[in-house]
């Protein structure tokens, strides 16, 4: 990195290229951060029993995007049939959402009852507002302590603020664990036992993940009562993504990344490399082709990582290079292409790092840059999920991965070659 003059928070910028579709302006993009929220009067206050409380809401703009099956099919529930608080229901129509997905459907009204719930879902389905509805209507506002353990931090971080007595987690009745695969492999179990340990007997265990390897089936045996199993996974890669690989040298993947800029209609893409050095230097080089770029890994300090994703998310900058650090809970919509600059080891990294596109049911696009060395771990990862990654075509056809083509569904998505 000689005589590179980065900034420290990750955020390389060059001049705008104009080539190919990167010349549209992502003010076309819908954020849904931007959306403008205003003070609501809650149901205590200036709306009255009888009203139209829906008149007073301030909803986004209607997202008219076509989503697969992942997300439609339905029992046809609406939101209001779980008897859901007011305030709770103005704030989900407020972000957008009009109607809950499968996952959604088949978890709130048993995580409402008290019930442990073990389930599996794709990644950009609506797991974490199938557990963030039932966690928000249980809580109890007059009561002052924890009742759901809501802390952003490491396990061991939460396990030290418990023993100093700094979270008191006695009282609290409930425990979610999303990307529960992660938290319950074998570097983290141990802390997570611990951590309930401290907990009430009667607590209830919420599990969600994409994956559950043995370890999950283990931690359930031992700490869930009879939990309720959900499983919407007839198949592990999401209908409305697109794979496809260009077999490259290493000498070849600079160039191979130009030329998809330059021919494919990207919203926003996110580029991952296996190493930070190679994110760090790829960053550069695709800044150095005149095209925007932001870059982020495990090694830059928090406040630069949390303001280059919020950046990013706010449609600053059309790319993001970053590693696996990116892969898990991170729901950037506008996102409607994946590159594995370097291809991943393994199925499960493969599977999250795709999933970063075609979020709640939309389009995506995937395309994977495969050396020799990578021809062995493309055949066990397509074995593992059950999938085809298809040769690059000459021409893409822009209806598998861009909003304003409307199809009945991606899941069977064609091709169009030049």
């Amino acid at each position: 990195m000689a005589g590179l003059n980065k900034p420290a928070n990750g955020q390389l910028r060059g001049q705008t290229k104009t080539g190919g579709q990167q010349s549209e302006l992502l003010s076309n993009v819908q954020h849904p951060s931007a959306h403008k929220r205003t003070s609501i009067p809650q149901s205590s206050g200036g709306i009255k029993f009888g009203d139209d409380w829906k008149k007073c809401l301030e909803l986004p703009p209607k997202d008219t995007r076509v989503k697969t099956s992942d997300v439609t099919s339905t029992k046809g529930n609406e939101f209001e049939d779980y008897c859901l608080k007011r305030e709770l229901l103005m704030g989900i129509f407020e972000m957008g959402w009009e109607k809950p997905s499968p996952v959604q459907e088949e978890s709130i009204p048993i995580a409402l009852s008290g019930r442990d719930i073990l389930a599996r879902a794709k990644n950009g389905t609506g797991k974490s507002g199938a557990y963030l509805i039932p966690l928000l209507e249980r809580i109890d506002l007059k009561k002052d302590h924890i009742q759901v353990h809501v802390v952003i931090a490491t396990p061991g971080r939460i396990l030290d603020l418990i023993k100093k007595g700094v979270a008191k987690v006695d009282k609290t009745q409930m425990l979610v664990m999303d990307e529960a695969d992660k938290l319950l492999s074998q570097d983290f179990v141990v802390l997570i036992e611990n951590i309930i340990s401290f907990m009430p007997k009667d607590r209830q265990i919420l599990l969600y993940s994409a994956t559950f390897p043995i370890s999950v089936q283990k931690f359930m045996s031992k700490h869930m009562q009879k939990p309720y199993e959900i499983n919407l996974m007839e198949e592990l890669t999401l209908k409305g993504i697109t794979q496809y690989y260009a077999y490259v040298t290493e000498r070849q993947k600079v160039h191979c990344l130009n030329t998809l800029f330059s021919r494919l209609q990207i919203n926003q893409s996110i580029i991952f490399c296996n190493s930070t050095q190679r994110v760090e230097l790829l960053a550069k080089k695709i800044t150095q082709l005149g095209y925007s770029c932001f870059y982020i890994h495990a090694k830059m300090m928090q406040e630069y990582r949390n303001r280059v994703f919020h950046d990013f998310r706010n449609g600053l900058c059309r790319n993001l290079v970053c590693t696996d650090l990116f892969t898990r809970g991170i729901d950037i919509q506008a996102v409607n292409v994946v590159i594995n600059f370097d291809f991943p080891k393994n199925a499960e990294t493969y599977l999250h790092r795709i999933g970063r596109s075609g979020r709640f049911g939309h389009l995506g696009l995937a395309i994977n840059l495969i050396t020799s060395d990578d021809r062995y771990n493309l055949k066990n990862i397509e074995d593992q999920l059950v999938t085809d990654i298809k040769p690059i075509p000459s021409s893409i056809d822009k209806s598998l991965y861009v909003a304003e083509f409307h199809s009945v569904d991606a899941e069977d998505g064609g091709e169009e070659k030049a």
